[in-house]
């Protein structure tokens, strides 16, 4: 250890109590982390790339410093599903310190890491007060039937107003309108729940209808007067 010269002058003052770092919620338990195998959380985080053109929700399951699960969700930008795809293989086996300094190519995902870097070694995860954490595979949950990420595209100008592209429901195939031309109800397709159906045998017809629904006053009875495709009309 090298001292300016300084500091080498200088007389020795004792240091009083050392208490260590203050404790965080992980998992049910209050630890005291001194090293990076001393975190344990799943937790999210969300980030976005240079230009602000795409965002991503990266989620992580972190059991004694190591990454154990990954999900990682994109929007916006076609390029980063690629970058995706190589985070999602790369990350499980890493310690949290190693995934912090990957470079993971996509800004988006990068800044998503920093992001939930931060919260896990401040005990903000989402698993501080459940003991023992989540178990693998937690993050599929969030995923619900189907497996698919839950998605909201919405558009509207100030001439034409509103429309619904995609709800957490699914693809949205109509809009109901009331005798005043305000949307009141809308028809979707579960796609990933219609997907799944086709793979287990049903005709592509079939597990359209069987997973169409609506949501809202959508029928005649309940006021709806006009129907619009809301990427056509």
């Amino acid at each position: 250890m090298n001292y300016s010269a300084e500091v080498e002058k200088m007389c020795t003052v004792k240091k009083g109590p050392h208490h260590g770092p203050a404790p965080i919620p992980e998992e049910g338990k209050w630890v005291k982390a001194y090293e990076i195998k001393d975190i344990s959380g799943f937790t999210h985080g969300v980030g976005w790339c240079a230009p602000q053109q795409g965002t991503c929700k990266l989620s992580l399951n972190i059991k004694n410093g190591i990454v154990e699960e990954a999900l990682v969700e994109t929007i916006g930008c076609s390029g980063m599903t690629h970058s995706a795809a190589m985070a999602a293989e790369i990350l499980p086996g890493k310690t949290l310190l190693e995934c912090l300094n990957t470079d993971l190519v996509c800004d988006a995902i990068n800044v998503a890491m920093r992001e939930l870097f931060l919260q896990i070694v401040y005990g903000r995860s989402q698993s501080a007060f459940s003991e023992d954490g989540l178990a693998i595979g937690a993050a599929l949950e969030d995923l619900g039937k189907g497996l698919r990420s839950q998605v909201g595209t919405m558009f509207g100008t100030k001439a034409k107003g509103v429309r619904y592209m995609e709800m957490a429901e699914g693809y949205v195939t109509r809009m109901a309108l009331d005798k005043d031309d305000q949307v009141i109800g809308y028809e979707f397709v579960r796609l990933g729940k219609m997907l799944e159906d086709i793979r287990r045998g049903k005709s592509p017809n079939e597990a359209y209808e069987a997973n169409k629904g609506h949501y809202g006053r959508f029928t005649e009875a309940d006021g709806a007067v006009k129907y619009i495709d809301p990427r056509e009309e």
